[in-house]
């Protein structure tokens, strides 16, 4: 599992390790990992040239030394000193290696530009000089390195205010910073790399975690000897409408695909029909009211995708939600529920998977908030909600009242299509049935979910059936990495 943290919990570890070491220890512990990550980056130092941005804080003072190195190897390193002062020990130390300080008219001419403008304390827009030195490095053809986190990221929201650097790859010092794993913060980290120097027994709980392939692969329900198919899950889904029967279709094959033993499927005729073509592995319930009556036990439902949010629908919402069993709500049961609060009000666990635009009428809040600091907006939902929440997006994040928020690594962007978060529903939902928590449940199918829309593109466009469909694969290339 890779964890990050805030910067207040970075720079109370920092304090406390830097009381037992003999002062600039951390210091020369993260110019050496930098420097290594630019040699290699750089694959022949000797006569490369190297162009340092360096600003007033300890970042700068990381760069500066890292660049001694860089010319004790035989590179043009050149600073461009764009704060208000410089730590003095580290440009001396850079001078005395055959170092320079240069104007910015050099950085259109690096092989490798290192970015140690501002610190994780940073908050806010960045201001001039750095506004036009961070525009001339984005705009150089040489690569970034970012120390610790891009200028202009904030690093404990991943909030990106103003301008910003993007970097190639960054640096971090100690521990990953939380905006580094959240955009559109981690939309300017390219690849991260971590300095180990010697934080961990002082860093506290986790503000984040992000799941790797191996985490998952524990998680995931195995069917045992005795399994049969009520042992593996029983779910029911409650999606579709005539408007929209395909989002049952989807719903009804995600849910499969992710090992649910029995999808129960309950809607009107038009979605039913679509289903039983479609998936006759299911148990389908025709309605001809919005009444649960006959559908049978499940283990947990997937309420919402295509539903539609009339009367009708909202009586058999308020149906599902009145069940002892796991709700995943999605779509229009979300809309569902944004009108009327009062179908929240369960003891049984409630699991939501919102896009920003959902969220915002859940929570009465603006979308391009939500979009900017996503990590805030999805742990304020789950507090005043009391649900957990999947906020879907270009970094899917899940929260959940109390405990770290999980962020899922896997995905790509040609999962921005329609039905693709009706197949999410299935798969969560599934695994809710299977017996996990929703928290666990949300994590691990958004990593799965992620997972198949990659194996499902292959760098191209797919369709929402195509995600379904790759979703074993998905689980299976989980098992053989962990194997």
């Amino acid at each position: 599992m890779r964890t990050a943290y805030t910067a207040d919990q970075i720079r109370a570890a920092e304090h406390e390790l830097m009381a037992r070491l003999p002062e600039g220890t951390l210091m020369q512990r993260a110019a050496v990992g930098l420097a290594a990550v630019c040699a290699d980056l750089l694959g022949r130092v000797y006569g490369r040239r190297v162009v340092l941005l360096v600003g007033s804080g300890d970042n700068g003072g990381d760069a500066l030394y890292a660049g001694e190195r860089l010319a004790r190897r035989g590179a043009w390193v050149g600073a461009v000193l764009a704060g208000s002062r410089t730590h003095e020990a580290g440009l001396r130390a850079l001078r005395e290696a055959g170092g320079r300080v240069v104007g910015q008219e050099e950085i259109e001419r690096a092989d490798l530009i290192v970015d140690g403008l501002v610190g994780i304390g940073a908050t806010g827009a960045l201001r001039e000089p750095y506004v036009s030195v961070v525009r001339a490095a984005n705009s150089a053809r040489a690569p970034i390195v970012a120390v610790d986190v891009p200028s202009g990221v904030e690093a404990s929201t991943g909030r990106v205010p103003g301008v910003a650097v993007r970097a190639r790859v960054t640096v971090t010092m100690g521990a990953c910073k939380t905006g580094l794993l959240v955009d559109p913060g981690a939309g300017h980290t390219g690849t991260l790399t971590l300095v180990d120097i010697g934080l961990g027994a002082h860093l506290p709980d986790p503000d984040v975690a992000a799941l790797t392939g191996g985490d998952v692969d524990d998680l995931l329900p195995r069917p045992g000897d005795e399994s049969d198919k009520y042992r593996r899950g029983v779910l029911g889904v409650a999606a579709g409408s005539d408007e929209f029967t395909g989002a049952a279709v989807l719903a009804v094959g995600g849910a499969l695909r992710a090992g649910a033993g029995l999808v129960r499927y309950a809607g009107p005729a038009a979605p039913v029909a679509q289903v039983r073509a479609r998936w006759p592995e299911a148990v389908i319930t025709e309605l001809d009211r919005p009444s649960l009556d006959g559908v049978g036990r499940v283990q947990a439902w997937v309420l919402g995708p295509g539903l539609g949010t009339g009367d009708w629908s909202h009586e058999l919402a308020a149906r599902v939600l009145a069940s002892d069993v796991p709700v995943l709500i999605d779509a229009d049961g979300l809309t569902l529920v944004a009108r009327d609060r009062s179908l929240l009000r369960r003891s049984a666990p409630v699991l939501i998977t919102p896009h920003a635009g959902e969220l915002a009428r859940l929570i009465r809040a603006d979308r391009d908030d939500i979009e900017a600091a996503r990590l805030e907006h999805s742990r304020r939902a789950a507090a005043e909600l009391g649900v957990t929440v999947l906020l879907k997006g270009s970094t899917t994040v899940v929260a959940e009242d109390s405990r770290p928020v999980r962020v899922n690594t896997t995905g790509t962007s040609w999962l921005a299509t329609g039905g693709t978060g009706d197949v999410l529903s299935g798969v969560a939902g599934a695994l809710l049935a299977q017996g996990l928590s929703c928290y666990d449940a949300a994590s691990c199918g958004a990593y799965v979910h992620g997972l198949a829309g990659r194996l499902a593109a292959g760098g191209a466009p797919l369709a929402a059936a195509d995600v379904a469909e790759a979703v074993p694969a998905a689980i299976r290339a989980l098992r053989a990495d962990s194997a």
